[in-house]
């Protein structure tokens, strides 16, 4: 009996579409799926993998040349850069390794994200917010420590999504899960509390954050957000200081 071909995955409209492909072939390549000097899959491979259009493909890789991560050559195909394109991020996310990094890209995101949720409290459209309410549902029903990952980084991915504004969502991509604390150091530990109750207290920063998007209310957005962003600095500057005082 032959086994049935798995359901191309339902997608949502196109700039959403576009940046999900980005978002997924992006982490492919970090993880090392897709290696240092590939051939991106053809087109229609991309098309029928991944159930989008060919102008959703064609986008995304636009976009993924724009960050320099790939390049196009003409007649033969699209290539993963060996090293970051001169025009591109020069943020290696793989270099965010030691707390003290941690700790830096926390502080670029304060100066991103903040500025970001209040522009996702003006603009965000019907669709946009019930894209965050997913991701933190998602993040809320997670049963395994990645899986809160993945949906805390959709959550925040999707606030930059609906600034309207590409570029807050370029950054955010290119960065990818690695913006994540706890991708890289055992963030419950470091706040001395359980990881349930790390968590609880993470899914109520998020939801005030949530809440002043909804009701489209743009201060309460960048407070709620930098009062998230700024604990999690707090958490991991008194660990910081920790570690460097003497035993």
């Amino acid at each position: 009996m032959d086994t049935p071909s798995p359901e191309p995955r339902v997608r949502r409209k196109h700039r959403s579409l576009a940046q999900e492909l980005v978002t997924e072939l992006s982490q492919q390549i970090r993880d090392g799926l897709i290696k240092r000097g590939d051939k991106l899959p053809t087109e229609s491979a991309i098309m029928l993998t991944q159930g989008v259009s060919r102008t959703v493909v064609r986008e995304a890789i636009s976009r993924l040349q724009a960050s320099g991560l790939v390049e196009t050559r003409h007649g033969i195909g699209t290539f993963v850069l060996d090293t970051p394109s001169p025009s591109g991020f020069r943020i290696d996310p793989a270099t965010v390794v030691t707390l003290r990094d941690v700790m830096a890209i926390l502080e670029l995101r304060i100066s991103l994200e903040v500025e970001s949720a209040g522009l996702a409290a003006a603009r965000r459209s019907t669709e946009e917010l019930a894209l965050m309410r997913a991701a933190l549902d998602g993040f809320h029903n997670a049963a395994h420590a990645s899986d809160a990952v993945v949906s805390d980084f959709q959550f925040h991915l999707q606030i930059a999504e609906a600034t309207g504004n590409r570029y807050f969502t370029d950054i955010m991509t290119h960065l990818g899960t690695s913006i994540i604390p706890r991708t890289r150091l055992n963030s419950a530990r470091i706040a001395h509390d359980d990881q349930q109750h790390y968590l609880a207290r993470l899914s109520r920063e998020h939801e005030e954050i949530y809440e002043a998007i909804a009701r489209q209310d743009p201060e309460a957005a960048r407070a709620a957000m930098r009062l998230h962003l700024t604990n999690s600095r707090e958490r991991l500057r008194r660990a910081h200081e920790e570690a460097e005082t003497p035993a």
